[in-house]
């Protein structure tokens, strides 16, 4: 593993904080041991001021300290975002959550879906959707679109060839990262989007898919809009997000963290702030995965949705806007057994992230490739999000373990009154 001084590591450590020992002291066993560059965690009450708790330094060779302001790639933290974009779509009456997809985008009428999973895509593989794409479908992954992050056999090759790709890791040649070259629209993205295969009957199974993307191309088609300036209009600047962008600006390149990738236990800087893919004008803008963000920003986001739409006396979606997109959105048509799993327990899914259910009712939100993470307790007015960067996600417990942190020490809180 990739080692510096502790040191060097270790700068820009916050003290022990008093409401989140589990927290702080979390945040410092994964800097401290090397596993990360650094950790910034953002968490708070209702409109109360949130703590900021901040560990290492922008990369393992930077002096410079991370904090609330460092930026980050979020990934497919992006999804709810757009989840919210479509839901202020829905509630201005411009779509509705059942409304077929070929209505606004008619290439999707006639979708054609794999018989065998992942299996040939040839005419005897295929066989007509039963029921059309919905918003909700897209919504909620559960559209049956593939995902080349998660399907490996022909699907993920036709759409690397057909550049259908949503996102951008690095200028590198990594091995699991992101294949081919994303075309240059999202009207181009829809329009090949179309011509491909479903690997599952529409509203029958989650599966983890571009649905978020395609709806980047709907809010385009419905508003008139790019889906960029959308996002900018009606959530980036009501919610005060002045440090959420597609692209960063060059001149705040230095806010930027590195990005790294571990391969056989060695961490590999693939993204660096100078040099930075981030820099540069995405193809298009990538609804499910394109955004970089503060923690700063990003907690603005969920204290906006934990406060029904409101932040700063500003009313950004109706109360009964954020109540429909933090709501289990599951079709009745998708049986328990095909919902989205956390562990071993299936929950709801929401506008682009999931939904708590028992004794996690209240929970909305999603996680990052670079094991960022993000979620809002409805019940306890209570958000979170934990920044860091490092792929995969999945090479260390952060994203399971820290929501679980944070929720003992919320009851700590609780048993003290």
């Amino acid at each position: 593993m990739l080692s510096m001084p502790m040191a060097l590591r270790a700068q820009g450590a916050a003290s022990a904080h008093p409401d989140w020992p589990g927290v702080s002291r979390f945040i410092s066993g994964f800097v401290d041991s090397g596993q990360v560059a650094n950790m910034v965690a953002t968490l708070g009450y209702g409109e109360a001021e949130a703590a900021v708790l901040a560990r290492g330094t922008t990369s393992f060779t930077s002096s410079t300290s991370a904090d609330a302001d460092t930026l980050y790639r979020i990934y497919s933290m992006t999804k709810p975002v757009t989840g919210m974009a479509t839901v202020i779509c829905i509630d201005d009456g411009l779509i509705s959550l059942d409304q077929p997809i070929a209505e606004i985008l008619p290439a999707f009428a006639k979708m054609q879906v794999q018989r065998e999973y992942d299996g040939a895509i040839t005419p005897g593989n295929l066989e007509p959707a039963v029921r059309p794409i919905t918003i909700r479908h897209c919504l909620t992954h559960t559209a049956g679109l593939g995902y080349s992050i998660v399907q490996q056999g022909p699907i993920s090759t036709a759409y690397a060839e057909a550049g259908l790709v949503p996102g951008q890791v690095t200028r590198l040649d990594v091995p699991g990262a992101l294949n081919g070259k994303p075309v240059n629209s999202l009207e181009l993205f829809a329009d090949r989007l179309a011509t491909m295969p479903l690997v599952y009957q529409p509203g029958t199974k989650w599966s983890y898919s571009v649905g978020l993307d395609l709806l980047g191309r709907v809010i385009e088609v419905v508003t008139g809009k790019s889906f960029d300036a959308f996002l900018k209009e009606r959530i980036f600047d009501p919610v005060g997000m002045s440090s959420t962008w597609f692209r960063v600006p060059h001149e705040e390149a230095h806010r930027l963290t590195a990005n790294y990738f571990l391969a056989d236990g060695t961490l590999l800087p693939v993204d660096l702030p100078d040099s930075s893919i981030y820099l540069d004008e995405p193809p298009f803008p990538f609804g499910g995965a394109g955004l970089v963000s503060s923690s700063r920003d990003y907690d603005r986001f969920l204290q906006m949705i934990a406060n029904y739409g409101e932040i700063d006396g500003v009313r950004v979606m109706s109360e009964p806007a954020v109540r429909l997109a933090t709501s289990d959105l599951f079709a009745d048509t998708v049986p328990y057994e095909g919902r989205f799993q956390f562990g071993e327990r299936p929950l709801g899914y929401g506008a682009g992230g999931l939904v708590g259910s028992g004794d996690a009712a209240g929970l909305f939100g999603w996680f990052g490739a670079a094991g960022t993470c993000g979620l809002v307790n409805m019940r306890r007015s209570l958000r979170h999000n934990l920044m860091t960067q490092y792929m995969p996600s999945t090479a260390y417990p952060v994203q399971n373990e820290f929501p679980v942190v944070v929720e003992v020490d919320a009851l700590a809180q609780d048993a003290r009154g």
